[in-house]
C-alpha cells in the first residue's frame, strides 16, 4: 500500500512515488513578493517533471479590497474549481514545493487541507533538495485537466478565523506571528499600513523552522521549540498569523509535523488588522 504523506516528503520518497506511478500531482508554488512574475518565469525555465505552477496572487488569493489583507483567501468553491483543473481528486497525493524555503508551498499545503484534502505534503528542501538528490528538471508544461469537474470539498482539516473572532480571543488564546523579528517589534514596516504587531502575539520567525541547509528541523526539535510558545495551552487553541496569511502557514506546517496539531490561521493577518486604525497595535 502506498504511504500517504500529510506534512513533509523528502526527495527520495517523491522519486519513489513517481516510479510507482501512484496518483500524484506535483505543484510548483514559487513566488517573489518583490517581483510577482518571477516564480512563474523560474517555473517555465525549469521545474520538476509533471509539475503545474500555482501563482500566489492569481490562484491562491481573492481580490483585495484595501481592508481584507494583501492575500485574502479565495472562496472554497473557487479554489475547488482550480484543484479540479490541476487534476486533483480524492485519490491524489499532492506534493508542493518552491524555491523560497517552503513559505509559498506551505500556503498551498494549508489551502488543500482547508478544502478537505489531507493527502498533501511539502517537498522538504524544495527544488534544491530535489536537484541534490539527482532529480531531473524540465521546461515542459503539462496540460491542465480542463474537462475535469471541480474538486468536491470535504470536511476541512484546517481552521481559519476572522478578525472579529481574533479580537475576542486576544489574551485568552496563544497568537503566533511568523514575521521577521524587526517587523514584529515595529522597527520597520516595508509593506503594510502600520508598524507593530497584534497585542499579545508571540514571535516565531518562520525561517527558524529550517536548518542552515534549508530542510525542516526534526519533529522533536520543532516540538521543543514551539511548546514554550503555547504557554500551556493545547495546540487547538493556537492562532497563527504573519503579514498576509502566507508565512504563517509555514509555522502551521511545522507544528503539524511536530505532532502539535489543530491550530488555526488568521488569513487576513497583520495586513488586514493594521488597515483598520481602530484596532489595537503593540510595538516593542
Amino acid at each position: 500500500m502506498t504511504t500517504t504523506y500529510r506534512t513533509l516528503i523528502d526527495a527520495q520518497q517523491l522519486q519513489a512515488l513517481m516510479r510507482e506511478g501512484a496518483p500524484l500531482v506535483v505543484l510548483d508554488a514559487s513566488f517573489d513578493l518583490a517581483d510577482p512574475d518571477a516564480g512563474e518565469r523560474s517555473y517555465r525555465e525549469q521545474h520538476l517533471p509533471g509539475a503545474h505552477h500555482v501563482h500566489l496572487e492569481r490562484d491562491l488569493s481573492a481580490p483585495k479590497t484595501g481592508t481584507n489583507g494583501r492575500h485574502p483567501l479565495p472562496a472554497r468553491e473557487t479554489f475547488a474549481a482550480l484543484a479540479g483543473r490541476l487534476c486533483i481528486d480524492a485519490t491524489t497525493q499532492v506534493v508542493v514545493y518552491d524555491r523560497q524555503g517552503a513559505m509559498y508551498a506551505a500556503r498551498v499545503w494549508w489551502m488543500l487541507r482547508w478544502l478537505g484534502h489531507p493527502a498533501v505534503a511539502v517537498l522538504d528542501g524544495g527544488l534544491a533538495a530535489w536537484q541534490a538528490a539527482g532529480g531531473s528538471l524540465t521546461g515542459d508544461v503539462p496540460p491542465l485537466c480542463t474537462d475535469s469537474a471541480p474538486y468536491l470539498p470535504r470536511r476541512s482539516a484546517a481552521k481559519a478565523i476572522d478578525a472579529g473572532l481574533l479580537a475576542r480571543l486576544l489574551g485568552r488564546h496563544p497568537l503566533i506571528d511568523a514575521r521577521a523579528p524587526e517587523r514584529f517589534r515595529g522597527e520597520v514596516e516595508p509593506i503594510d499600513a502600520q508598524a507593530g504587531h497584534i497585542p499579545g502575539a508571540r514571535n516565531r520567525f518562520y525561517k527558524d523552522n529550517l536548518t542552515p541547509d534549508g530542510l525542516f528541523k526534526s519533529a522533536q526539535t520543532l516540538r521543543a521549540e514551539f511548546t514554550p510558545l503555547l504557554a500551556g495551552a493545547p495546540p487547538a487553541q493556537v492562532v497563527h498569523q504573519c503579514g498576509s496569511g502566507v508565512a504563517a502557514c509555514h509555522n502551521l506546517l511545522a507544528m503539524e509535523h511536530a505532532g502539535l496539531a489543530g491550530s488555526a490561521l488568521y488569513p487576513g493577518s497583520w495586513s488586514e488588522w493594521s488597515a483598520d486604525p481602530a484596532r489595537p497595535v503593540a510595538r516593542h
